[in-house]
């Protein structure tokens, strides 16, 4: 065996990655993994609240104090809203500093769901998939940041050559109340030069991802109430307005049958070349376990790339009329539609509302309400920034494959708190893929992606402290 002064700064590095692999191999990451998923940390589960702020004194806040930082759990700035954790650890104020994120709650676990063999609040594992509500989604993937980090201190000594600050929510699952102006309140705190964290899925399960923002989110509600209640469709229909009807008009006057957005206001502004030749070849789904696409859906004359993460969508995610289930021949009182418009960088969602009551308003349905239920602002990092780079060249050399990067995820996370509010360029790398399953019954892990994504992780957070002096430089211009 080498001596120590003989090992080479490849093979120390090399040692690093091991030690993440064997987190894994070991059956550590397992027990981890384990532990977290049995906490029920469904956000929308007023039962719950306790063990949100339980999962990060009792879970998340030991791990970190081993690691050697400092921690406090603070009060969510929205009253009644579940707390958050803050923690830092400093090696010197004139080093470099990253910032990274999680969040430990999960949806509603929807228990008597599953398959056989697996249910939400135990890991099971079936051909390659580790099952249980969290494991994508969120607490897999932080604990898979965790663990690198692990390995990478214990090789390096217990020392990384740059600052780290950790940032813990437990409340994203219902739109991350608070965490705005947490950030805000506590930017002193938080400040850093890189933000590096993980959540949502891969492009596809065998291609290394990074995305640098997320398409942002608002959703509505459009609603009639006639007030004459349900009445009998022979009596009274013909004579007095049926609101189903009506709010079909109003959501087809939106978004066509294939699609596509009929009104100027739902469109993102041209897509930057930059943005489309990164997206536009991008394989999407094809594989047995993911949907069917529908190619003729969406914005005519775009890939299937460039439709998902460069292009805006409108989807009703609930429509509600009468009843389905138990039909009577009555034309409904009410009637209700709840709608997501998802979309990139450069869309005026704000003026979302105002835009929608004008829309309605000219067509003559002025009695058809609009409700912003809320949302998220797209964020979008220039491909071309240095820690893109800096991320992606280590990725590739950890895992000895090419790294696919997205300029936003097609879905929706809270990164403007991040790139917005504090002003941090922002890397997200995923450890899971599209077919997860998240929010759903079965979601699940993939157990290569697992391994992958403990060795990228400790690639990055390896590199990072020997190369965090020329990364400073660089990011300030020299």
């Amino acid at each position: 065996m080498l001596s120590p002064e003989r090992v080479t700064d490849s093979e120390r590095r090399q040692q690093a990655l091991n030690l993440a692999r064997q987190h894994f191999t070991s059956g550590g990451y397992l027990r981890t993994l384990e532990r977290r998923v049995a906490q029920r940390t469904e956000s929308q589960n007023p039962d719950c609240a306790p063990y949100l702020r339980i999962y990060l004194s009792e879970d998340i806040a030991p791990q970190l104090e081993e690691m050697g930082f400092e921690h406090r759990i603070i009060e969510n700035p929205q009253p009644g809203k579940p707390s958050l954790l803050l923690a830092e650890r400093i090696e010197s104020a004139e080093l470099l500093t990253l910032l990274t994120y999680g969040h430990g709650d999960v949806t509603s676990g929807q228990d008597e769901l599953w398959q056989e063999g697996t249910g939400p609040w135990q890991v099971s594992i079936k051909e390659g998939r580790l099952y249980g509500r969290g494991t994508a989604d969120n607490k897999g993937q932080h604990c898979i940041n965790l663990g690198a980090l692990q390995a990478v201190l214990q090789a390096r000594q217990g020392r990384l050559g740059y600052n780290l600050k950790v940032i813990f929510e437990m409340s994203e699952e219902v739109g991350s109340p608070g965490l705005e102006q947490a950030c805000r309140d506590h930017a002193d705190v938080l400040k850093a030069d890189l933000f590096l964290a993980s959540d949502g899925p891969r492009v596809r399960h065998d291609l290394p991802t990074l995305f640098l923002g997320s398409r942002g989110v608002c959703q509505f509600r459009l609603a009639l109430d006639t007030g004459n209640g349900a009445r009998h469709s022979g009596n009274w229909g013909g004579i007095i307005t049926n609101p189903a009807v009506v709010l079909s008009h109003a959501v087809s006057s939106l978004v066509s049958a294939e699609g596509r957005l009929l009104q100027d206001f739902l469109r993102p502004p041209s897509m930057p070349e930059h943005v489309a030749k990164l997206v536009r070849d991008l394989p999407v789904g094809g594989e047995s376990f993911d949907p069917q696409l529908n190619p003729g859906w969406g914005e005519p004359g775009l890939s299937t790339g460039e439709k998902l993460f460069g292009y805006n969508t409108l989807e009703i995610v609930g429509l509600s009329a009468g009843s389905t289930v138990k039909p009577v021949g009555a034309i409904p009182g009410r009637a209700e539609a709840i709608c997501q418009l998802r979309f990139v960088e450069g869309t005026d969602w704000q003026a979302l509302e105002g835009n929608l009551r004008a829309h309605l308003d000219r067509l003559g349905l002025a009695d058809v309400q609009v409700q912003i239920d809320g949302g998220y602002a797209a964020t979008r990092l220039d491909p071309r920034h240095p820690w893109v780079g800096f991320v992606q060249k280590s990725v590739s050399q950890s895992l000895g494959q090419a790294v696919s990067i997205l300029p936003n995820l097609g879905g929706t996370i809270p990164n403007h708190c991040f790139a917005d509010v504090l002003g941090l360029p922002t890397v997200w790398l995923p450890h899971s893929y599209p077919s997860c399953k998240q929010h759903a019954p079965d979601e699940h892990l993939l157990a290569e992606v697992v391994e992958q994504g403990l060795i990228a992780a400790a690639g990055v957070f390896w590199d990072l402290g020997d190369q965090a002096e020329d990364l400073r430089l660089q990011l300030q211009g020299g």
